[in-house]
């Protein structure tokens, strides 16, 4: 009688040892990601524009890393982000060797706090949404003070410094590292004064630079659309479906560029016309990934997302990251500026 080893626990001759041989395992997705900022850092942010200076070529160059990687672009966007922060406020920016993020999220709780002492400023308490939490070397973090709500430098190698483990369990974005941190009396530069992380006009600029790595999200979920029309599998009804997308990428990519320019023409805001214009475009671009993944979905089936783990990957990424994006609360925002610009509204 023959014996069937799998019965008995036993592997199949040659395996009686698995993993042996098997190679190191495969890269967590915030590994991958964080080798691919690493490397973007090294030999592509010094070429990005800063805000004012080619503005429409920024945002391209934002819209091209969410095409690439959404995870990246979360990464790359907070470097470039603080870059312009830096260069805003102090003049100056990130040595080469340095990898940044800006930690600005203000959830309630009681959030981090900024005390003053002799010897500086310290920082305790907890921050939450702190993308890049294991793979940036330093992050602009706001915080509050006795004098206002305010935004500091931080060195990130303080032991003082910690991320906290299990606190992005979502599949969405995953590779961002998106962790709450913790401070205890860690010690931080003031960057510019009270409240002027928020009352600058770089802060609506770079919000458009976030709608720019939308962009580039909802094309990389249209690739598997096109790929399909130039593999010749287009009928009527995936047809109608491409004709809406690329009308609605059209549409945003257009109003991304025209805002870029708009940047560079009054740069400092002086015409007041920065909060409008983010808002809109903003705006825009949600709606246009909403529409672009819901399209897409309709035309291809379950197919892309069951059997292609790029594209699987690029629709859960773009769903989480586009809820960036306060919904109704910033419609609301935006109405009431329209508003005030509109003869009689007031009546």
């Amino acid at each position: 009688m023959t014996t069937d080893h799998r019965e008995e626990g036993h592997l199949p001759h040659g395996t009686d040892h698995p993993g042996e041989g098997d190679g190191p395992p495969p890269a967590t997705p915030e590994a991958r990601a964080g080798e691919l900022f690493a490397d973007f850092v090294a030999k592509e942010a010094a070429d990005v524009p800063l805000p004012g200076r080619a503005t429409a070529r920024r945002f391209a160059a934002l819209a091209g890393l969410g095409r690439r990687d959404l995870s990246l672009a979360r990464l790359a966007e907070g470097h470039l982000d603080a870059a312009a922060i830096l260069h805003e406020t102090e003049g100056t920016l990130p040595a080469p060797d340095e990898r940044w993020g800006v930690w600005a999220a203000r959830p309630p709780g009681p959030g981090v706090r900024a005390r003053r002492t002799g010897q500086g400023w310290l920082l305790s308490g907890l921050k939450p949404y702190c993308s890049g939490a294991r793979s940036c070397t330093h992050a602009l973090v706001t915080a509050d003070a006795d004098d206002g709500y305010r935004l500091f430098a931080v060195a990130l190698g303080h032991p003082g410094v910690r991320p906290v483990d299990g606190t992005w369990p979502a599949v969405g974005m995953r590779g961002s590292d998106t962790l709450d941190v913790t401070f205890a009396d860690v010690p931080a530069r003031a960057v510019g004064g009270p409240d002027g992380y928020l009352d600058r006009p770089g802060f609506l600029h770079g919000g458009i630079g976030v709608a720019a790595c939308w962009l580039g999200g909802a094309q990389a979920v249209a690739t598997a659309l096109y790929d399909r029309a130039a593999g010749g599998g287009l009928n009527d009804h995936a047809a109608a479906h491409l004709g809406s997308v690329d009308l609605l990428l059209h549409t945003a990519g257009t109003m991304v560029r025209e805002a870029g320019d708009a940047i560079d023409a009054d740069p400092l805001d002086r015409r007041g016309e920065a909060r409008l214009r983010g808002l809109r475009v903003r705006a825009l671009v949600e709606r246009v990934c909403t529409e672009v993944m819901g399209h897409v979905g309709r035309a291809t089936g379950a197919g892309p997302l069951c059997h292609d783990e790029r594209h699987a990957r690029a629709v859960a990424d773009l769903t989480v990251y586009v809820r960036q994006h306060h919904a109704e609360s910033n419609l609301a925002e935006l109405g009431r500026l329209v508003a005030q610009d509109t003869p009689g509204a007031d009546r």
